[in-house]
């Protein structure tokens, strides 16, 4: 690689982890201030719960989108106006007076939110081909980073008595206008092919359906942990409140230091190995966790949990990325309807089966379907090998 090519590509990188930064950073901001919004809207639980299914389907409608778009411009065309638009759709449900228009408003950020979802996961897999080596987990791990970044400052804003508006706004603007600059540095990408000869959609291959399945998992696991480790911390095994929150706290940053390792691991290991690596850990820390009802094992275990996911969903969004370079946007975008299904229904799904078995029964899911990702992780071998 030239100095040239190099120097483009590691700030085409740079450019791209800000992208990744920004929608973690709006996505904690407004997690963060969600109770204030319930609060100024006086909304039940279940009225809020279809603000948040509003983002879902906002998500899973744009993909269908985003992917086609991605590929029909060039990922570089499309990022910038798509991170802009997210950083300011962000703002209007912190001013939404009643639900049907905070419904409307969330169901346009997840609509928007979907097209710099793709749009940068898919120019991370061409800065990750330029550079020639793993480079996406860590792109990953920048959104985790955001992430922490956005929830911090909703919890700062809320401790100095500002609203959700202002939050969200205070957050919002900057990002945006951060989003000019970070344009100049992304890599020069070129359509898939003409217009009038890009096909109107991509069929849904079998492998593509099973690396969807395989992000559905993981994400499973994610959602599993942000709504259910404290409640099995405080509820099952007796622990004080303050420690139950240590639960998803370990999770989190093990699954950030994970991501910021699992670039490594993956040049080292190779997508395959570490994929099933990574299910096994999964699977035999929340095992753990569950097996052995003491309070600090089932911490550690939750960390080995959080370790465990840290880097699938990055190999899976690489490895469909670069399955067809040409069709990568698609590609991003089918398997990530799929996937990110798994953060709405695996809440639901732990909470319905807990009903019936227990949450311990009901947390054994996750395990086992990380169990699943490990069996599946043949199917991520690459085609050809990433190339300097």
């Amino acid at each position: 690689m030239s100095d040239t090519t190099l120097r483009q590509a590691t700030n085409a990188r740079r450019a791209v982890s800000f992208f990744f930064i920004l929608l973690g950073t709006v996505s904690g901001a407004w997690a963060a201030r969600i109770p204030a919004v319930k609060h100024d809207l006086g909304l039940s639980d279940g009225q809020l719960s279809y603000g948040l299914l509003a983002i879902a389907a906002g998500l899973v409608i744009g993909m269908r989108f985003a992917g086609r778009l991605t590929d029909r411009l060039g990922s570089a065309r499309v990022i910038t106006p798509a991170a802009i638009a997210t950083a300011l759709a962000v703002i209007p449900p912190g001013y939404a007076p009643t639900l049907p228009l905070l419904i409307t408003t969330l169901f346009l950020y997840g609509l928007i939110n979907a097209s710099l979802d793709v749009s940068m996961n898919a120019h991370g897999v061409e800065v990750e081909r330029a550079y020639g080596r793993p480079i996406m987990s860590s792109f990953h791990g920048m959104f985790s980073i955001g992430g922490l970044i956005g929830a911090g400052i909703g919890g700062l804003f809320a401790w100095l008595g500002l609203s959700a508006a202002t939050t969200l706004t205070a957050t919002g603007i900057p990002l945006a206008l951060l989003s000019l600059h970070a344009r100049r540095h992304l890599l020069p990408t070129q359509p898939a092919a003409p217009a009038t000869t890009t096909p109107a959609r991509t069929r849904w291959s079998g492998w593509i359906v099973l690396m969807g399945v395989v992000a559905f998992a993981g994400l499973v696991g994610e959602g599993a942990a942000v709504d259910w480790t404290a409640v099995y911390l405080f509820e099952d095994l007796g622990a004080p409140q303050s420690v139950a929150a240590l639960g998803f706290a370990v999770f989190s940053t093990a699954m950030t230091a994970g991501r910021f390792a699992g670039d490594h691991l993956a040049q080292r290991l190779g997508p395959v190995r570490l994929v099933r690596y990574s299910g096994l850990l999964a699977a035999l820390g929340l095992a753990t966790a569950l097996l052995i009802g003491r309070v600090p094992i089932a911490i550690a275990g939750f960390a080995l949990f959080g370790l465990g996911l840290a880097t699938i969903v990055p190999q899976v969004f690489s490895a469909a990325g670069n399955h067809d370079p040409a069709r990568a946007g698609e590609a991003i975008a089918q398997v990530a309807t799929v996937g990110y299904a798994g953060l709405v229904a695996g809440p639901a799904i732990i909470g319905g089966a807990a009903e019936i078995i227990g949450l311990p029964g009901a947390l054994a899911i996750p395990a086992l379907l990380a169990a699943f990702m490990a069996a599946s992780a043949g199917a991520l071998r690459p085609r050809t090998p990433l190339t300097s």
